[in-house]
């Protein structure tokens, strides 16, 4: 199947030199939610700035639902929204007219049930007739949501959306986020809160300088790379790891009440049996045990301190 986004050897070089990014390959499918994570100055801002044909590339192609965002620009731009990280918006306009002026924008024709619904979903109703300045930054937030829904887009960027929102807003955009995606809407997603993609995306992209460091399905990204630890809590104190035991990926904590076993969830043999007979040869016995798992914000943390160093 072809995907709604196709990126090809594309680069960016901005004037004074600084390359922003260096020969993206990325696909997209259609209808899914996919995240783009990344530290601050790494390229996605730059990278979803040229898919919305907002920046030039430098370098590379880059097709959106098969059109080409620079040669194609208004059959590309007409099927994307994006909601941008600024709260920049007319304000002395009122929420209706300024959601229904950009859906006139892109030559959709009026359709006031259809707005309704948007504000209605974003809790914007009862703000209709206020005018931009008069509300809140997280009340402005919700604006540019149904800004950038108000001509009814295949494909949704969400730049950093929830970035100082309220909780409720937060709740009710992913809310309505799942509703899109079962309405076939590809959604992507770039975002510092790693836990909400953790719950969100179906796949995941990491990029850092400019470069694309891994793509993957969130549960694969997470078996791959993700590890697990068996943390044992000790019947009596250990001032050492045992000679018998350092051969193993163990590591004692500061007090030594309690030994860390990391195992490979991949492997055919996880040695914690191994483990649990050096334990037992060693007469060191255990009162509990703790099984934990790595969250994406440690494989995140991890695959971009590994791509610096690479790089360094």
């Amino acid at each position: 199947m072809q995907p709604v986004i196709s990126v090809r050897n594309l680069s960016k070089v901005y004037e004074g030199g600084f390359q922003a990014l260096k020969n993206i390959n990325l696909d997209i499918h259609r209808g899914e939610i996919f995240a783009l994570l990344g530290p601050n100055g790494a390229g996605k801002t730059t990278l979803i700035s040229i898919i919305c044909g907002i920046v030039n590339p430098s370098e590379g192609q880059v097709l959106a639902d098969g059109h080409d965002v620079v040669t194609e620009y208004r059959a590309a731009r007409s099927i994307i929204g994006l909601v941008p990280q600024e709260l920049s918006t007319d304000s002395f306009e009122s929420v209706w007219s300024t959601v229904s002026f950009s859906r006139g924008l892109f030559g959709k024709p009026r359709n006031d049930a259809y707005i309704e619904k948007v504000l209605k979903d974003l809790s914007l109703w009862d703000k209709r007739n206020n005018r931009i300045m008069e509300l809140s930054g997280g009340m402005k937030r919700r604006v540019l949501i149904a800004k950038a829904l108000s001509h009814e887009p295949r494909i949704l960027f969400l730049d950093e959306p929830t970035a100082g929102v309220d909780v409720e807003l937060r709740r009710d955009m992913w809310n309505m986020v799942r509703e899109l995606r079962e309405q076939g809407v590809t959604i992507i997603l770039t975002t510092h809160y790693i836990e909400e993609a953790e719950e969100m995306a179906d796949r995941i992209g990491v990029i850092n300088k400019g470069e694309i460091v891994v793509v993957d399905e969130k549960k694969s990204l997470m078996q791959k790379l993700g590890k697990k630890q068996l943390t044992l809590y000790l019947q009596q104190p250990l001032k050492a790891i045992p000679a018998a035991l350092e051969n193993y990926p163990l590591s004692l904590s500061e007090d030594g009440s309690a030994l860390t076993f990391t195992f490979d969830v991949q492997s055919e043999e996880t040695g914690i049996a191994q483990v649990l007979r050096e334990l037992n040869k060693n007469g060191i016995d255990f009162r509990d045990l703790h099984s934990s798992e790595s969250s994406l914000e440690e494989i995140f943390v991890n695959l971009v301190r590994g791509s610096r160093e690479a790089t360094a």
